[in-house]
């Protein structure tokens, strides 16, 4: 088997091929080009994406080019798979800023110094945005059946639910096997990687591409990666675990990995590390929370950089080892109106954003989850005031064992 392939199967990233065989032949004769495209719905991309991140990393450390599809065209339209409901519409400048904002992250992944495996970005838009509405049912609209559209699982899922579909929507699958077409037309690009849920469209460009131009092209899809505990990757009770360090601080982002369920460790350290397969398999039984701070580590040097790998491994020695405040700990200012009165207990966590629910609040002082400077809160009446900060303004407010910030006094 290709070298790629074999890698791209142990670390679990292999879920379906168009025709495996013939391309392991075509990546064993020479170097290709692969695409996998992102909308830009959040000015953000989530660790949801990150397995189609790594699939770019992998493309270039065995020698071929990654074309990264930033989709300023088909955003505009929106992705209906795995969707209730018809998205929100973006107007052009959030679209814009969004792209500029994905482009940057997916620049810390990969390697932009050598020529022949730097990354292509391309918007679909470029392209997109100057179709003759005629011409393009005339001659590409002509390869696709009705009858097949309405059995792909993006479609048939959302008309088996009586939920609407609109016209817009259901163009979306044409013109993803477009933007494939158009990329083996400029760029020569022969593969395209997805998630499975995207198959169907995958299919459908390789089927495009040979019917338009009788050339051969091939998908790769990747399993969908939900947590041990059947959550969704890339979600937690707090909201998105986002790549952008304005929306989550590299300490959270470390957090979240040390954090994750002990059944998923090893997963996510051939997943979503660059160590070595065998390396993993030689570790594996090690001690299970010196795993997770390694998977910790490597993910978070990844995307931010050793140093704030290092700054959030202190910040979380000293908060659940030392019992002291972390110098990278999240934090809030807040003012106290009245000195003397405070602030409320219930109020201040809804201030810090850690809970949202006022009744989950009283239910975790109850059961004695709410600490204050590492003393255990058990009146929901509890004030905070000024004499609660240290001398440099600040306090330690603890959700739980796992949830810790900075309140500081400004």
């Amino acid at each position: 088997m290709n070298k790629f392939l074999k890698e791209f199967k142990d670390r679990g990233y292999f879920y379906q091929c168009t025709s495996e065989d013939e391309l392991s032949k075509l990546i064993d004769k020479e170097k290709i080009k692969g695409y996998i495209g992102f909308d830009c719905t959040a000015e953000s991309l989530h660790v949801g994406s990150l397995l189609q991140i790594m699939c770019l990393r992998l493309l270039q450390k065995h020698g071929h080019r990654p074309i990264v599809l930033i989709g300023g065209g088909t955003t505009r339209i929106g992705d209906p798979s795995g969707k209730d409901k018809t998205r929100k519409i973006l107007s052009d400048e959030e679209i814009e800023i969004n792209i500029k904002n994905i482009e940057k992250i997916l620049k810390n992944y990969l390697d932009n110094n050598d020529p022949n495996t730097k990354p292509i970005f391309v918007n679909n838009y470029s392209w997109l945005k100057g179709l003759n509405y005629i011409s393009f049912l005339r001659d590409i609209g002509k390869h696709f059946t009705i009858n097949k559209m309405l059995t792909f699982e993006s479609v048939k899922t959302r008309l088996d639910r009586e939920q609407s579909l609109s016209y817009m929507e259901f163009n979306y699958m044409i013109l993803q096997s477009y933007d494939f077409l158009e990329l083996n037309k400029k760029e020569n690009c022969a593969l395209q990687i997805g998630g499975s849920d995207q198959w169907g469209n995958i299919v459908n460009g390789t089927e495009l591409i040979k019917r338009y131009s009788n050339k051969q092209a091939y998908g790769l899809t990747t399993p969908l990666i939900t947590l041990a505990s059947g959550a969704k990757m890339g979600k937690t009770e707090m909201g998105a675990v986002w790549l952008d360090k304005k929306l989550l601080s590299p300490y959270d982002y470390w957090q979240f990995w040390r954090n994750v369920d002990d059944r998923d460790v090893i997963k996510f350290l051939k997943m979503f590390t660059d160590l070595d397969t065998n390396e993993i398999n030689k570790i594996k039984d090690d001690d299970i929370n010196q795993l997770k701070i390694k998977l910790a580590n490597e993910t978070t040097s990844m995307l931010h950089g050793k140093d704030e790998a290092i700054s959030a491994e202190k910040t979380a020695k000293k908060t659940f080892e030392e019992n002291s405040l972390g110098d990278n700990l999240p934090s809030v200012d807040i003012t106290l109106a009245n000195q003397i009165s405070g602030i409320n207990i219930i109020d201040l966590i809804i201030l810090s954003k850690i809970e949202k629910s006022k009744s989950e609040i009283r239910r975790l002082i109850k059961s004695n989850g709410i600490r204050i400077n590492n003393e255990i809160i058990k009146n929901e009446k509890f004030l905070i005031q000024a004499k609660s900060f240290d001398e440099n303004n600040f306090l330690k407010l603890s959700i739980g064992k796992k949830k810790h910030i900075k309140i500081k006094l400004s």
